[in-house]
């Protein structure tokens, strides 16, 4: 498990790597700057908000540990905010992961880079992408209003932290996987399937981005990035398990 959980740290190198090669970098500036406008968004609402919520999750029989407690809930409420707007970005960023998805895959494959066909083709990428992320949305609101509970309720919620790492770390997995899937109308329900076979590898992913997206300058860089390492991870290990 834990071979696997510390190689999926390895793509979010690989996708470092990736979105710097000639003939990729043009593909990564529009979910750049969708990723830069947003987390800048992003920083300035958890600066805000820090000190309110802090104030409202802990609970009164625990503020002889504020010491100790407060880096913790700082970083569950900088967590929970810049989660919100990693799922908001990648939203609106969804056609143009798919089209780097795409020519990574190639790049990956040792094909050529397939040039951009044009604008024109946004609109069903545009259509095919939204069902996927609605069904994403859907089974992530689930495990959000649980958890959220769990954040509220005194003296569970000092394991809240851990929870929210956990989900975030499978959550930001299931988005970028859905990109090379999608290129291969491989959708939620089999994305799904084809994680869980490889969860630790998938959490590994998922948990180094989720720090990445916290460090100021880099996680202007973690939604190309992570296209770009779950292209990598999907040739390398999820599409060993499809037909």
């Amino acid at each position: 498990m834990f071979t696997g959980f510390f190689k999926g740290f390895s793509y979010v190198f690989t996708g470092l790597s990736l979105i710097t090669q000639k003939g990729i970098r043009p593909f990564v500036l529009v979910p750049l700057l969708i990723n830069t406008i947003l987390f800048a968004g992003g920083v300035w609402l958890a600066k805000t908000q820090l000190a309110y919520w802090m104030d409202r999750l802990l609970p009164n029989w625990l503020t002889w540990l504020e010491w100790l407690l407060w880096p913790v809930f700082a970083i569950l409420i900088f967590f929970v905010v810049f989660y919100v707007f990693s799922i908001v970005a990648n939203l609106i960023a969804a056609p143009f992961n798919s089209v780097l998805a795409e020519r990574v895959e190639a790049r990956l494959n040792g094909l050529p880079v397939p040039e951009f066909a044009g604008y024109q083709s946004l609109p069903g990428l545009i259509a095919r992408t939204f069902k996927s992320e609605l069904s994403k949305l859907w089974y992530m609101g689930k495990w959000f209003v649980l958890l959220l509970i769990l954040t509220v309720i005194p003296g569970l919620n000092v394991v809240s932290p851990v929870a929210w790492t956990v989900f975030g770390a499978w959550m930001l997995a299931i988005e970028y996987a859905d990109y090379p899937m999608g290129n291969h109308n491989l959708f939620f329900n089999d994305e799904l399937v084809a994680l869980k076979k490889r969860r630790p590898e998938a959490l590994g992913f998922g948990w180094l981005l989720s720090i990445m997206t916290t460090i100021p300058v880099l996680n202007f860089l973690a939604m190309p990035v992570g296209v770009a390492g779950a292209t990598a991870l999907w040739v390398n290990s999820l599409s060993q398990n499809q037909p």
